[in-house]
């Protein structure tokens, strides 16, 4: 018997966890290129056999990936369960690009696709200015694959909710922007919001899995998301390990009323240990 996709996984009353991993970068040459996805294709694998569903991601920072897909399906078999994975499709390629995605999406058993806008200051141009006109497009064409769309819990809560429960968001679950204990204020209001407006979508939130507090680390990754720097520099300063931060955020999530989680970062070569330990030191 199949493992539930991932919609109706988010449905069935259990937490779901999910591991999200980038490509490998297109620029890398040849050699280094086939050693990125080989370890890549391992992590796929020890996490889905293990249960637990991976995102891989499209452009993530704007720099250019590997086609994910084209390297899933020629490489991982069919011992690997599609039910498990759900890969990333920005708008930062042509509409045909997209269109025939979602086609070879579905014609490989990939039942679900997460569909984001991408970076619009660096980068290959959208091709369209909000996601939700390429999830639209795709919905049109049909409802087979269950679609992805994203939601800020750093914004005002208020229009946040407005775009999840508008008629134009044109998805059946979403994913968050990455979110940290130490901005569980503004969590607690997305979700308030949510709960009292009935939306109907289950989420998905992003946790990072920061590996220490250098500053020129954190200070790059704030171009990309908000980072607790402050609060992340006392943490490590402490003693708290990698492991013992992420829990942390996790504990406060599941407190705040958030049910299901991605964690962004995870060491490609341990990400399923790594992810282990995180949610023993949660509880989990």
């Amino acid at each position: 018997m199949p493992p539930p996709d991932f919609l109706t996984a988010l449905g069935s009353g259990a937490n779901v966890f999910a591991a999200e991993l980038r490509p490998p970068r297109a620029e890398l040459a040849t050699s280094e290129g086939m050693d990125a996805w080989i370890d890549t294709y391992h992590a796929v694998r020890r996490l889905t056999r293990e249960g637990t569903y991976v995102f891989l991601t499209d452009s993530a920072v704007g720099a250019e990936e590997e086609d994910n897909l084209r390297h899933l399906v020629t490489n991982l078999g069919t011992d690997v369960p599609r039910e498990r994975i759900v890969p990333f499709l920005t708008t930062k390629h042509s509409r045909e690009f997209c269109l025939s995605y979602a086609d070879r999406a579905h014609q490989h058993g990939f039942p679900a696709l997460v569909v984001l806008g991408g970076d619009k200051s660096v980068g290959t141009p959208r091709c369209v200015e909000h996601a939700w006109q390429l999830r639209q497009a795709l919905h049109e064409r049909d409802h087979i694959l269950s679609l992805g769309g994203w939601a800020n819990p750093h914004a005002h809560a208020e229009r946040q909710v407005d775009y999840l429960a508008g008629p134009d968001f044109h998805a059946e679950f979403f994913l968050t922007q990455v979110v940290s204990h130490h901005q569980i204020d503004a969590v607690r209001r997305f979700i308030d919001a949510a709960a009292r407006r009935r939306v109907p979508l289950p989420g998905v939130f992003g946790v990072f899995f920061y590996r220490s507090a250098n500053p020129r680390t954190l200070t790059a990754l704030n171009s990309f998301l908000p980072v607790p720097a402050e609060g992340l520099t006392r943490e490590f300063g402490a003693g708290a390990t990698p492991e013992e931060i992420c829990a942390r955020t996790l504990r406060a999530l599941l407190d705040a009323g958030a049910r299901h989680f991605y964690i962004s970062n995870l060491p490609i070569g341990r990400a399923q240990s790594v992810l282990d330990s995180i949610l023993e030191r949660a509880g989990l």
